[in-house]
């Protein structure tokens, strides 16, 4: 199968000022935008894979951030906004008064085909972690496992989605996860509780995670395991060694003994 790839470019573009989305338009590698960094006082950025361009001279401004800001759902708890009906996510680095004082806008793309390599894993019902460090693209892989499992394989797919990353912003999910369910989280601190709800309240074949992080996430996860329900999720660390040597993670495989 061929990757497809969509990303709502336009309604990324939308929410950013004039005389930033002008510039940014103009790039002839567009399709392949990570994110637009804004920052109070400093010209505002583009970033590609490869590089990153200025894209006005004239500094970020208060009245830019607003703009961003008016046009978006509003900020949790871990300061992360959304658009809705999209996999865009805009992040808020705040001054020590609370105020909003640079914006991070991450393009989110639904790329369908990406599993082909780990589909005989998902397939055969057994848990799977993915590991990486941030922006390899495991929220990605982890939406297009919720949908062949859903979609092309039947199941009962309960996604737990902390930030609306992998379904999207909105109570309306993303096409991209297929038939699979979304339950919100309020606050990043209750993940644990809504991985237990889902399994408690309703009956899912399948739990989808991102960003396993705290010991109660990890004790949740043991929990989902041990009740026979197969559980999809992710964890930051670039190898193996990463997650042993993290003593909140390792009981995730299993804990570790020492010996001497």
């Amino acid at each position: 199968m061929q990757k497809v790839i969509t990303d709502d470019l336009d309604a990324l573009l939308d929410i950013l000022p004039p005389h930033i989305r002008q510039p940014l338009c103009q790039q002839q590698d567009i399709s392949d935008l990570l994110e637009v960094v804004l920052d109070l006082g400093r010209p505002p950025e583009a970033r590609f894979p490869q590089r990153e361009v200025v894209l006005s001279p004239q500094e970020v401004n208060e009245q830019d951030i607003d703009y961003v800001t008016s046009r978006i759902s509003s900020f949790g708890g871990d300061n992360r906004a959304g658009i809705e009906r999209t996999l865009h996510r805009i992040s808020a680095i705040r001054n020590r008064k609370g105020r909003i004082v640079g914006l991070t806008c991450r393009l989110g793309r639904a790329v369908f085909g990406t599993i082909k390599i780990i589909e005989d894993l998902i397939r055969s019902g057994r848990s799977i972690l993915l590991l990486g460090r941030p922006g390899v693209g495991k929220t990605t892989m982890l939406r297009e496992v919720a949908r062949v499992l859903a979609d092309d394989l039947g199941k009962r797919v309960i996604i737990v989605d902390t930030s609306n990353e992998i379904a999207g912003d909105g109570d309306i999910p993303h096409p991209a996860i297929g038939h699979a369910r979304r339950m919100q989280v309020t606050t990043p601190s209750m993940q644990h509780a809504v991985m237990i709800e889902a399994i408690e309240n309703h009956m899912p074949e399948v739990i989808v995670i991102d960003e396993i992080g705290t010991e109660l996430e990890a004790q949740a996860a043991r929990t989902i395991a041990e009740r026979g329900v197969q559980l999809v999720g992710t964890a930051h660390g670039n190898t193996l060694d990463n997650l042993m040597m993290n003593p909140t993670l390792a009981d995730l495989i299993g804990g570790i003994q020492a010996v001497t």
